[in-house]
């Protein structure tokens, strides 16, 4: 059984649950229902199952083992595990009913992806009691919202393993997310071996080893620099990552992205670009200008000439080869930010428009995006791709991802076609998540509580459109699983409950303690995930010719002290009460939740002078714009680049 220290977070959620009937399932089930009987976890249990479903209960055996379920293949055993499979159509494909009692766990599911959702809820369940060494009897009825149910993951600008891939999925499926879609090409590296195109990956998979923050910083590849960053999955890999996502019910969406952010693609292939010119896989470095609202200048052509036909016979290869690797519905093309600017200078795009009455740029991404789509319908897959693939006219049989907000995603929706809804608002977990003094700066930023917020249903809108949801970790700032895992963390569990969990029941007081519980259980697991959620939301602004600070956050029954006098430690400052003036001199606020008399989250250092530059930049209306960037400042909206709702 897991040794479980009682640490602050669970003395926290022990605190908001005493003397009530709540669990810390996330996401939340369609129904819970506590009883009086109480399953002592003091003995193996016998799993009566198929033997198709003893493999699926195999693959969390250790898991179970560790939180006291020991299953035993001795039939004298006193208690069981019974798993029955039993068409029943409210619950679909991955619903399922589980019930505690005093002898017994039983989960009835139609199909087996319901039976593993199910276990997932056992193993909270028993991650939850194993404090006092049972499980509280209960009744749970169980299915998702929505049947896509998804998480992104950039394996381009940073390379992860096979085996951080598969952690990385690994913990998706504990909260019930289905859906994995793996960003595979962009400029900064191609990640997927096509057998037909061997310079992909001998070429693109490869950049110059550069540190540091994306864009002017890192330097562009030196003459004779040989480029040693990098990597690429072979294809017998890509199927044991399939195979292995599948057994835990995750369906594989690849993405080739095209036809901008290709560069990696030209740096091996140049002649299917317009200027033909030898290129470089992009190291991170700035080659393109963001004027803000959407608008931008590629300064490296990075995009592929759609007046060419050998760019479709390359599309066919590479199209061809991953439907062969991919066993699933859909293949990303993405589409998104494809700068038009080579295509407009060039002649000969220019009398191909002409020859086939093409008006402008947008129509002729358009026409590129139908010629890709009837080549992936083609291999018997759907295309999806992101909102932008609407412009100059959406392909038939083409599904969107929206992510400028849920524009896109509307108006594909009311012209009869399947949607998936990522808006940047709600869904873009590379952005920060706390106060600015602890986060590394990047584009955006993006609370935990803004994240809950997330409804990928807009009023209006015919459900049957909607798929459903998805969150996407870009990695620009992401180098590492560690942080992957700090960044995706609290932030996907939201987004679980989002496209699960049914929209009346959900409530952030009642997700908020939920996710105490699940920090701790990340403590355990020795996972490091972001508790921004504890600390205070800092505004600043000026009131006549007063610095004012006003302090709140989002956790039930928790106080937040400061000090603005350079005094500490922070516990015996104030008790925040009121927006205060900030007087004159060298001098900083700190500030820090506290709940229960403990102290919880970060504590918040930020010299006054800091304060000021953010009343300062509240105050303007932009920021130089950079790629896939809005910005918050003090949770007021100033966008550039990938544009807000």
């Amino acid at each position: 059984m897991k040794g479980h220290i009682i640490t602050l977070n669970l003395v926290l959620f022990l605190f908001f649950t005493l003397n009530a009937q709540r669990h810390n399932i996330i996401p939340a089930p369609v129904s819970f229902v506590q009883t009086d009987a109480v399953f002592l976890l003091d003995g193996p249990l016998m799993l009566n199952a198929s033997p198709e479903i003893k493999e699926t209960v195999g693959l969390m055996r250790q898991k179970l083992a560790a939180n006291g379920l020991y299953i035993s293949e001795d039939q004298k055993a006193k208690k069981s595990l019974n798993i029955e499979m039993v068409k029943k159509e409210a619950l679909g494909s991955e619903g399922y009913q589980l019930k505690v009692d005093n002898k017994n766990i039983t989960i009835i599911a139609s199909e087996s992806g319901g039976v593993f959702n199910g276990l997932q809820t056992l193993l909270q369940l028993t991650s939850g009691s194993t404090v006092g060494g049972n499980i509280q009897g209960c009744e749970i009825t169980d299915y998702p919202r929505f049947k896509w149910r998804g998480l992104m993951l950039d394996v381009s600008r940073h390379f992860f393993t096979v085996d951080e891939v598969k952690q990385y999925i690994d913990k998706m499926s504990e909260y019930k997310f289905n859906t994995f879609h793996w960003h595979l090409t962009d400029d900064e590296g191609w990640r997927v071996e096509i057998k037909s195109l061997p310079k992909l990956t001998e070429v693109g998979a490869w950049r110059v080893e550069r540190a540091g923050k994306f864009g002017e910083d890192r330097a562009f590849p030196l003459p004779g620099e040989k480029p040693t960053y990098g990597g690429f999955y072979t294809q017998e890999q890509i199927k044991d990552v399939v195979a292995y996502a599948a057994a835990r019910n995750i369906t594989i969406v690849p993405e080739v992205d095209v036809p901008g952010h290709s560069m990696a693609a030209l740096a091996a292939y140049p002649e299917l670009s317009t200027k033909k010119e030898p290129k470089f896989v992009n190291p991170g470095s700035k080659f393109a200008e963001w004027y803000g609202n959407g608008k931008f200048e590629m300064l490296i052509e990075n995009t592929l000439n759609p007046a060419d036909e050998k760019v479709y016979e390359f599309m066919d290869k590479v199209m061809g080869e991953l439907a062969m690797l991919f066993p699933g519905k859909y293949i990303h093309m993405g589409g998104d930010e494809s700068y038009k600017g080579f295509w407009e200078k060039s002649k000969d795009v220019q009398a191909f428009m002409k020859k086939n009455n093409i008006k402008d740029a947008h129509e002729l991404q358009s026409y590129f995006v139908k010629r890709v789509e009837k080549i992936v319908s083609s291999k018997g897959k759907t295309l999806i791709g992101w909102d932008e693939i609407l412009e100059g006219g959406l392909a038939d049989g083409a599904a969107v991802m929206s992510w400028r907000g849920l524009k896109g995603g509307i108006e594909a929706a009311k012209m009869g076609h399947e949607v998936v809804m990522s808006p940047t608002t709600y869904a873009y977990i590379d952005y920060t998540q706390g106060d600015p003094s602890v986060e590394n700066p990047i584009y955006a930023s993006l609370s935990l509580e803004k994240t809950y917020e997330f409804e990928p249903l807009p009023e209006g809108v015919d459900p049957k459109y909607i798929l459903g949801g998805q969150g996407n970790l870009w990695s620009e700032m992401i180098p590492s699983l560690p942080f992957a895992f700090y960044m995706t963390y609290p932030r996907a569990m939201a987004i679980s409950e989002a496209v699960w969990s049914q929209k009346k029941d959900r409530d952030w007081n009642s997700f908020v303690r939920r996710v105490m519980f699940h920090f701790d259980e990340f403590d355990e697991d020795n996972i490091a995930i972001s508790k921004a959620v504890y600390e205070p939301i800092i505004t600043v602004y000026k009131e006549d010719l007063n610095l004012i600070v006003k302090l709140e956050n989002n956790i039930p029954d928790s106080e937040i002290r400061y000090t603005i006098d350079n005094t500490y430690p922070v516990s015996f400052g104030n008790t925040y009460s009121a927006p205060f003036k900030v007087p004159e001199g060298l001098l900083s606020l700190r500030t820090q939740t506290f709940l229960n008399g403990k102290s919880i989250g970060r504590s918040l250092i930020i010299p006054r002078s800091e304060l000021v530059k953010r009343v300062v930049a509240r105050n303007k209306n932009c920021f130089p714009g950079s790629k896939n960037a809005f910005y918050v400042v003090l949770n007021s909206v100033i966008y550039s680049g990938r544009m807000l709702e």
